[in-house]
């Protein structure tokens, strides 16, 4: 066995690379595509999982992407296809031969695939419609034709269900005899008469269970369905808060559709506290590390120049102020602690505000009671760290009413900060603006204009 040959997937037991890429693995590949020696490429991308192989066609530039594709050929897994980012799927699915591609979406389940063909221009989207059989693909137009970003688009169509009169044994021997199931299911759903959902069954109870034993009797205690308009963030919401392993999915009628299962509401879940923390940061959920230059520019550029906007107001509030810092220079060098603060603890109370928004913890019930919290939270930071600059105000310039005017702006700025950071996006997020994505540059400008109209206003009174 050649050193190539021994690099297979991440090793989860290393601490600090644990499901990291192994380097040597990624070289390898590398060049076995430089040698075109197809027969290495193969043997090292057989043992990994199809997570691992997107992830390594995501990190290889371009050119190499090409040449990877195409080398592999007729074994390219389709389950690489869900797993790449959105960004790079149109040029994966462009490098595919017709061939490839037929085979390789014909190996997904319809939610997989409505997920590969929605974000597609159309043109592209009948490509690969066209390499499905007709009862898939009408199931896939069927999926599409519901919002985006609904239960609808992310249910998948195969479901396992059985009338909810039926004894174990029938179940079974159901299952047994069923010429097609899902790759992956948790539960056998029970319908009534008219297919409405009423029950789940786990297939651990089914099995342990006598072939006697009615289905209704074992049936979960939680049990819930979703309806195919819900949004998708609701219904990552419902998995994560009822601990939901699959949930069927009704139509308006309540009549069974889909089935929607926890791997694909763990990914809108994570793409939710992805989109979240991108728009925290100001930068576009669409970014990849994949985009080029031009792009990652512009998804960043928008909320920069609003950025630019705020500091301009906050520069104007100095601008006020500017005869009262030529007069005591100590203030122009203070400045920058009050706004630094101010901005760092703004951002602080805004980050839990936002999370506790999007996992509806914050309600309209305790809003309240948490703006007191926050407020206590931010005066009590005030004082103490309104001291400590006293004091170090007061030895670093000999001037105690500096000590004093720093000390008192502190405080001031920290309200304002607990204040801004849990009103605005309470504020944004009741008008219906996503408050992670507007938050940020409203809480910084009203802590830095706070902040200096404190720690100005009070030195052009108190010291000159």
């Amino acid at each position: 066995m050649t050193e190539l040959d021994d690099q297979t997937a991440p090793d989860p037991q290393t601490e600090d690379d644990a499901y990291t890429l192994d380097r040597r693995l990624v070289s390898g590949i590398l060049y076995s595509l430089d040698a075109k020696d197809r027969d290495t490429l193969l043997s090292l991308l057989e043992p990994l999982h199809p997570a691992d192989i997107a992830d390594i066609i995501e990190q290889i530039n371009p050119y190499d992407r090409r040449r990877l594709v195409e080398l592999y050929g007729e074994e390219f897994d389709g389950d690489i296809l869900p797993e790449l980012d959105e960004g790079l799927r149109e040029e994966i699915l462009a490098i595919l031969s017709p061939d490839v591609l037929a085979d390789a979406v014909r190996e997904l389940e319809s939610d997989d695939i409505v997920d590969l063909v929605e974000d597609l221009d159309e043109p592209q989207q009948e490509a690969i419609l066209d390499q499905l059989e007709d009862a898939d693909r009408v199931a896939v137009e069927q999926a599409l034709s519901f919002p985006e970003n609904t239960a609808g688009r992310l249910m998948q169509r195969e479901t396992v269900w059985v009338p909810e009169d039926w004894s174990v044994g029938q179940a079974i021997d159901h299952l047994r005899n069923a010429r097609q199931l899902p790759e992956q299911f948790y539960h056998v759903i029970l319908v009534d008469p008219r297919m409405r959902p009423v029950g789940n069954v786990t297939l651990g109870k089914l099995m342990s269970s006598d072939r006697s034993v009615a289905l209704h009797q074992i049936v979960e205690e939680e049990f819930q369905t979703i309806p195919v308009t819900q949004d998708e963030e609701d219904v990552a919401y419902a998995f994560n808060q009822y601990h939901l392993i699959s949930a069927p999915v009704v139509d308006a009628d309540e009549r069974l559709i889909g089935m929607i299962t926890i791997d694909d509401a763990m990914v809108v879940l994570d793409e939710e506290h992805e989109e979240d923390i991108l728009r925290l940061a100001g930068v576009s959920e669409e970014t990849s590390l994949s985009d080029t230059i031009f792009e990652a520019a512009k998804g960043r550029a928008t909320w920069l120049f609003v950025n630019l906007l705020t500091a301009i107001l906050a520069s104007l509030v100095i601008d006020m102020f500017a005869e009262t810092i030529d007069q005591m220079v100590a203030l122009a060098v203070l400045m920058p602690i009050v706004a630094s603060m101010g901005g760092n603890a703004g951002t602080q109370t805004m980050t839990v505000t936002v999370r506790a928004l999007a996992t509806k913890d914050l309600t309209a019930q305790n809003a309240l009671r948490v703006a007191r919290r926050e407020l206590s939270v931010g005066a009590l930071n005030g004082l103490l760290f309104g001291f400590v600059m006293a004091l170090v105000a007061g030895v670093w310039f000999g001037v105690p009413m500096l000590a004093v005017v720093i000390g008192v702006a502190m405080v001031v700025t920290q309200i304002a900060a607990a204040l801004g950071g849990v009103l605005i996006p309470m504020a944004l997020d009741r008008a219906g603006i996503d408050p992670a994505l507007a938050s940020g540059p409203f809480v910084t400008t009203i802590t830095d204009v706070i902040g200096f109209f404190a720690f100005l206003g009070l030195a052009a009174h108190v010291l000159l």
